[in-house]
Formats: C-alpha cells, structure tokens, sequence
C-alpha cells in the first residue's frame, strides 16, 4: 500500500503519554498493572469484560499479575457486543455487592463502553439514562465520586480506552444511544500491542476498518479543532502503514503496534463528533446485534461518495496522510475500496442479513443519532433511505 515504514525504535519500546489522558504504551506492558494499581491505590477492582473473553489468556493474565501485587479482583463478563442497559444494571449490582473500588476494563470496544457504562451508575441513584450526550451532566457529589477505570483495549479499533463515552442499546427503542460525563475519563489507558496478536483476521480487519472510519469521519466532522485534526492525521498515517500486514500477518508486532497506537489517536480525533457511516451503523447495530466495526466498513463507500464531493482540501490531506498518490475525491473513494477489498469486508449489509424490509425505520432512527448532527452535510429523510437502502444491496 505505501513504502513508508514504521519506525520500529518508537513502536517497540515502552511509551508513556499525558494527552488526552495518562497513556501506558508498549509490548508487555499488561505486566505492569499490579504496580499501576498500588499507584492510583486501587485495591479491589471489578474487571469488565465481554461474554466472549473470560477463557482467552489476557483475562487470566490480567488476573494474576494483580494478585502477585496483593490486588483483589473479580470478573464480570455478561456484557454482549453491543451492550445493553439490563446487562449494565447486573454489572452495577456486582460491583456494589462486590464492595469494588474501582473498574479494570479489559477486551473490545464493548468491553470498555460496559466498563465505563457501569461506572457512570455505580456509586450514585442517577438514572443511566440522566447520562444522555445531549442532556446536561447531572451534578456528581464529590463526596461520593465515579470510581476510578482503567482501560485496556485487545482490540485495535474502537479507540475508546481515552474517551468519556459510551455506547449503550435500549431494547425497547431498538435504538443505541451515547452516555457519558466529564468526570469519568479513565485514571489510565494501558495499550499493550501484544494482547491485539491473538485476534482472528476478521476481527482485525474489522476492527482495524473501525479505527480507520473514526479517522476520517473525525477529521471530516466542522469545525476548528487542530489537535482532533492532527490526532486523525497521524493516525491515518499509522492505519495505512499498518492495517494490511496486521491482517495478513497476525504476529507482526510492529503493524499490531503501528494498528494500536493509530486506533487510539483515531478515538481521539472524534471528540469533534462522527458522522452518518456511525448513525446508520449504531442502528443497524442495535436492531441487528451486528459487529460494529465490520457494519461501518460496508457502509463507508456509500457515506464518503454523499459526503466528500466539495470537500477536496480535507480529501487531499487525508489521501497525502495515507500515502495514495492521486488526491482526487474520486480517487481517494477507489482506493478505500480496494482497502476494504483487501481486507476481505463484504459488498453489502444483506450478506450479514440485514434485510431491505429496514429501510425506513433504520434511516429515520440514524437521524436521531448523536452522530448524524455532525455529519459534514444534512442529509434529509430521502438522502438518508437511499444510503441504507445502497449500503443493503451494494455498497460498492
């Protein structure tokens, strides 16, 4: 994809980070989180997880490495890829009765939105739903403050381990909606290149093509935000230097790394906000339970040929981050797909059987979304049936 390489010296050694959070990067560095607890005194942590973790190394890694350091923990791991509002309530309940200080999130982006979605409920009587991104912050008694979180992503994509939002699905509505307050930015973000090297090519790419969207939407989202603009640049950079030989060669802990610390910086870049790639894909999501990651990859072509016509300066810096030599919008479109291609994404939502039947519902439901206020253009009702119904049949 580019002869621009990786500079090994950086992306093998051990890193630490301040902005937007305290950052812990490196190989072998989950070894590290006994002492990190002792530091922030943590002494009884709950560890988050998702349903599909408990058996995998790192969670009894992660398990033995706090008792060496006299660190009490117990495990919580009935949190689905997209988590929903009951399974938070179980995990609030098991941190209370538990007598838990803190959280150790650990595993995908459900993991760490569960992680964070527990905590924003777990030490007061607030409603989750006080939380919503557009309501103003219910006041937190300091008294009786969030408990602390650290935050440990396996995956390299969801750039969630710095950020003060979450995802959570409401079953009633069918819809998914983003939590969140200032207050609880993890104490620590713990990126261990090493725990991404057992993931399945699949979820690499799938993965890998979240944090790669988080990028571009961020970085297309209005308005004035150089460090979210740099983040995104950067982190773009280090995608399309990576994201190929992390699927490709799952052992390569140079491309896992590169992956890893350009997921993070993809995460930071949309605090600008995201755009309709994310409306409709949180909504697919929600009705469907389909893998976030993999859903925004199909959808992507669709959304940048509504969104990049009239945006060629934003085209132009992004083609140029991510080494292509031709600029043009055009351009840039085609060899996103030939990404997406590479990495084996499918053509369409109707291969993970999304059926058409959705149309309308999923369209007027992305449009409520958190994400579509950011969307670089408004797209009416009409503009926003005829993506989902494209990204159904075939996205590209």
């Amino acid at each position: 994809m580019s002869n621009f390489k990786l500079n090994e010296s950086y992306i093998l050694s051990n890193q630490d980070w301040t902005f937007p959070t305290n950052i812990a990067y490196g190989p072998g560095r989950l070894k590290e989180i006994g002492k990190i607890c002792n530091n922030l005194d943590i002494k009884n942590p709950l560890i988050v997880t998702d349903k599909g973790s408990p058996k995998l190394p790192f969670v009894k890694n992660l398990q033995s490495y706090l008792a060496n350091s006299n660190v009490k923990s117990d495990l919580f791991f009935d949190i689905s890829p997209n988590p929903r509002e009951d399974e938070v309530s179980v995990g609030c309940k098991k941190y209370k009765d538990g007598k838990h200080d803190s959280i150790i999130a650990i595993g995908g982006g459900s993991a760490m939105d569960g992680g964070k979605l527990i905590c924003l409920t777990a030490n007061n009587d607030v409603p989750l739903r006080d939380f919503e991104f557009e309501l103003t912050p219910p006041k937190i008694s300091k008294d009786n403050p969030f408990p602390k979180i650290i935050t440990i992503p396996t995956t390299a994509g969801t750039g969630a381990e710095t950020e003060i939002t979450a995802m959570v699905t409401y079953l009633k509505e069918g819809m998914k909606f983003c939590m969140w307050h200032p207050d609880v930015r993890p104490s620590l973000a713990l990126i261990d290149p090493e725990l991404t090297i057992g993931l399945p090519s699949t979820l690499t790419a799938w993965t890998g093509a979240d944090a790669l969207i988080h990028a571009i939407e961020g970085y297309c989202v209005p308005g004035f935000n150089p460090m979210c603009d740099g983040a995104a640049l950067e982190g773009l950079s280090l995608i399309s230097k990576s994201l190929i030989k992390a699927v490709e060669e799952p052992k390569n802990i140079l491309a896992r790394g590169g992956m890893h610390v350009g997921s993070c910086l993809a995460g930071i870049s949309f605090l600008k906000g995201l755009g309709n790639v994310h409306s409709i894909s949180h909504m697919v999501g929600a009705e469907y339970n389909t893998h976030h990651g993999l859903t925004n990859a199909i959808v992507l072509p669709v959304v940048m040929k509504y969104n990049l016509p009239g945006m060629e300066e934003k085209v132009q810096r992004m083609s140029e981050a991510m080494q292509y030599k031709d600029h043009s919008v055009n351009a840039f479109i085609k060899n996103l797909e030939e990404l997406l291609d590479r990495i084996k994404i499918p053509n369409s939502l109707g291969e993970i059987d999304v059926p058409e039947d959705c149309v309308g519902r999923i369209a007027e439901k992305a449009m409520k979304d958190q994400a579509y206020a950011t969307n670089p253009k408004v797209a009416s009702l009409a503009d926003m049936k005829e993506m989902v119904l494209q990204s159904i049949k075939k996205a590209r």
